[in-house]
């Protein structure tokens, strides 16, 4: 796939009458992956747990973008029954989904369960969207060409396919938490478009990770700790290290919507160690590719949330 090495917002096509939801919309990657559409005509759909927040969202938005075509639906990943009640309200405004984009998620986090008694990093960052995807599926399949962006992390690569431990308190360790979270992101957006090929659906899913990109993600477990030095050394490394947000969003907003992008594909920056720079398709870890740990956490997935993926 030849890439542009130098893609930005842009090179992204004119977006009118497309319907996108985003999860996690009011701040950071989702925030910026939401302005992107937004000013390029798609309607948005800013799934959030907060609402006034998602109101501040969009004041700024159409602060740039005046005419900007979007709504709120709350959504809390933490709870199933808010999933069903999202995806409910979307069904009733939107007939068909052009693009969604499994953003929102928690990293390092002390340990925690979800309203369903799921560990919370793996609960939220996969389960939450694992069933939010299945229960969107009817209006992605009336959309042409629609797409699944599923956002991982170069953490992946840390993390076990242990996933029916995960709710193992007394070896919970909050990082190798968040890398088993993101290895299973990967292990679902693979597996996905290896059922959507074999039932011929031509909804593409495709993955992306921002880098290292400065956004409050990464103070979230220090704040629940209540630990202000690990803030203050995550908030200073951001400054000196990390790129913006609106950079880490591109190859997010490229798996999104960049021609020659093929399902199964994995975008992140280009640059070294991909920490910063521009949209490429990059590698995983060889455990992200096993198709019977993807099958596992595929039936592990549907035995939790009780969600089935009515495909072929």
């Amino acid at each position: 796939m030849s890439e542009n090495k130098r893609w930005t917002v842009d090179n992204m096509p004119d977006l009118a009458g497309k319907v996108a939801v985003v999860t996690g919309a009011n701040s950071g990657l989702g925030y910026e992956v939401t302005r992107a559409l937004a000013g390029k005509g798609a309607t948005v759909v800013l799934a959030v747990r907060d609402p006034n927040k998602g109101a501040s969202a969009v004041e700024k938005v159409r602060a740039d973008f005046p005419d900007a075509a979007l709504s709120i639906i709350r959504l809390d990943l933490a709870e199933l029954a808010s999933v069903c009640a999202f995806s409910e309200a979307f069904g009733r405004q939107h007939a068909a989904l052009d693009i969604l984009v499994n953003n929102a998620g928690l990293m390092a986090t002390p340990f925690g369960l979800t309203a369903d008694g799921f560990e919370m990093q793996f609960g939220v960052n996969h389960l939450g969207h694992f069933a939010l995807t299945g229960m969107l599926l009817p209006q992605l399949r009336r959309s042409i060409g629609s797409r699944v962006v599923t956002v991982s992390s170069g953490m992946h690569r840390f993390g076990k396919a242990d996933f029916d431990r995960a709710n193992d308190r007394s070896s919970y360790r909050r990082w190798e938490a968040y890398g088993r979270s993101k290895l299973a992101n990967l292990l679902f957006a693979y597996e996905l478009q290896r059922r959507f090929d074999a039932c011929r659906i031509d909804t593409m899913s495709v993955a992306a990770h921002p880098g290292y990109a400065a956004t409050n993600l990464q103070s979230t477990g220090a704040q629940m700790d209540g630990s202000r030095v690990l803030k203050t050394v995550l908030s200073l490394s951001n400054r000196l290290f990390a790129q913006s947000a609106t950079m880490g969003a591109l190859p997010i907003l490229y798996a999104a919507m960049a021609s020659g992008v093929a399902g199964g594909g994995y975008f992140g920056p280009g640059g070294p160690f991909e920490a910063r720079g521009y949209p490429h398709r990059v590698g995983s870890s060889r455990m992200s590719r096993d198709q019977q740990a993807a099958a596992q956490l595929w039936a592990l997935s549907v035995q939790m949330t009780g969600i089935t993926y009515a495909l072929c």
